[in-house]
């Protein structure tokens, strides 16, 4: 493609250079400039990509993107833009022939449910037919494959790039996490989305890399709305009248709120050998939904949200209420309150709660199903806050029947070094514990040691598949652990 063509979105500057000259790809990492390359210097909060243009240079780029003045080398296009990840977004989709102008695209924002309710929306909506394609925390799917990311939401380009990749797999509807970050730093730019859903607001990522405070947190989020069509909030959350303050879309509103545009009731718990979740009541005379039962395979209160949040954008996608209810009844999300069925007398779930607020959230929804004890297996992360050990300790310690201590990602620390971090937060409680270093050896002490009645938590590695000690990643995954064990007490 001519680089002309390729720049046809944004405003720029010829520095130096011409526009008529053949392009095949975009990098903004200059180890991955070559020949026939744009490199795209992106100002970021450890590096600048300003610093690397000599590097891009010698890699065999001949086309620069920059935001201010620069040296110049001979031979070399200059193209200066005010907001390089703008430019960036909008010259990708550009380069991939736009595709997300070829796919309903679906943008779910908010602090918590956004994965639970991502694969929810792409059971319910392949249940009726239609093929869907996932970009979020847990990584890419689309067409039965599965590819690993870094962020919630990736760079602006890898996002153009996975859309057309989904266009060119036949999907129909592309479903999207679009963290606080992305929307903060542009990496959305130019997609318009035809659905955004708002989940709910509570703190988090403030901090010196990430939002200066909550108005900014709050802020971010509220973004998404000035770039959808179609706009649905949780009317419960005490944040959704800022989400909707600045919003360009069409609104909807789901909750238990009387004036909800959908609304349901009648949350009742259900507990069963395999299967913990809940029955809710439903209802909205503006999506023609009269007043029906659902069945949903997650626990807990937020889990009826995260079901209308569902309900609501996939019945505006033309889905069924009998392909909605059987969906929600069989949806499983990896890591995210999983159950995994290795006993009628006690039930055993995998969760990726990884902080104190997940981790309360997770332990306050598990006590309502009032189960004999409720076992909270966990470990912290090596080189992070120490601050969050001590938290996690004292939730667990407040609210767990048993704790059981024992490793997570490790990374370059001593195992042991971080469970007595943890232990300073569980000796603020009267919480029981024990420490158990091996994290396999600590899950098969959960399953030996279980009691009838009793709910058992894995918390910490969710979807994760490995441990990583010492800089390197070894296997694991707890689900093949957990059929080790089995086989082991055979």
């Amino acid at each position: 493609m001519k680089l002309d063509k390729i720049l046809q979105n944004i405003e720029y500057e010829i520095l130096a250079g011409s526009t008529d000259t053949d392009i095949t790809d975009i990098v903004y990492d200059s180890r991955k400039a070559k020949d026939e390359t744009v490199f795209v210097c992106i100002p970021g909060a450890q590096a600048d990509g300003h610093d690397y243009i000599d590097s891009a240079i010698k890699n065999g780029t001949k086309v620069i993107v920059v935001e201010h003045e620069v040296e110049y080398a001979d031979g070399v296009t200059y193209i200066k833009v005010s907001d390089a990840r703008i430019a960036l977004s909008l010259i990708a989709a550009q380069l991939f022939d736009n595709p997300a102008e070829k796919l309903t695209v679906v943008g779910l924002t908010g602090t918590k449910g956004k994965t639970t309710t991502t694969f929810m929306i792409k059971s319910i909506l392949e249940n009726h037919g239609i093929k869907v394609g996932v970009i979020g925390t847990m990584g890419v799917f689309m067409d039965g494959k599965h590819i690993e990311t870094h962020n919630t939401t990736p760079e602006s380009y890898d996002i153009h790039m996975y859309l057309n990749e989904m266009v060119k797999a036949h999907c129909q509807v592309a479903v999207m996490e679009v963290s606080s970050q992305a929307l903060k730093l542009n990496r959305t730019a130019g997609i318009q989305f035809d659905y955004g859903i708002y989940t709910n607001l509570s703190p988090d990522h403030i901090g010196e890399n990430e939002h200066a405070d909550m108005a900014e947190y709050i802020h971010c989020k509220s973004l998404l709305f000035r770039q959808s069509r179609y706009g649905i909030f949780n009317i419960d959350d005490e944040h959704a009248k800022d989400m909707m303050q600045g919003a360009t879309c069409e609104k909807f509103t789901y909750g238990f709120d009387e004036n909800a545009d959908l609304k349901g009731s009648d949350v009742e718990y259900l507990m069963e050998p395999g299967f913990i979740g809940i029955n809710m009541d439903v209802e909205s005379e503006k999506l023609g939904i009269a007043k029906t039962k659902f069945k949903v395979n997650t626990p807990g209160k937020f889990s009826a949200y995260n079901a209308m949040a569902a309900i609501a954008v996939t019945k505006l996608l033309g889905a069924e209420p009998d392909n909605i209810k059987e969906a929600l009844l069989h949806v499983a999300v990896r890591g995210r309150v999983e159950p995994v069925k290795i006993s009628d007398r006690f039930n055993l779930l995998i969760d990726y709660a990884h902080n104190a607020m997940s981790l309360e959230s997770l332990l306050t929804t598990i006590r309502a199903y009032k189960p004999k004890r409720m076992v909270c297996l966990f470990g912290c992360g090596g080189n992070r806050s120490k601050l969050r050990r001590y938290e996690m300790g004292e939730i667990s310690g407040k609210y767990a029947d048993l704790s059981v201590i024992t490793a997570d990602n490790s990374r370059y620390e001593n195992v042991m070094d971080i469970i007595e971090d943890i232990k300073v937060g569980m000796h603020k409680t009267t919480g029981k514990y024990v420490v158990i270093p091996d994290r396999k050896e600590a899950i098969k002490y959960c399953i030996e040691n279980a009691e009838d009645g009793d709910i058992v938590l894995l918390c910490g590695k969710g979807h994760e598949d490995y441990q990583e000690i010492n800089g390197e990643r070894h296997p694991f995954d707890e689900r093949v652990i957990i059929n080790e064990i089995l086989e082991e007490l055979k």
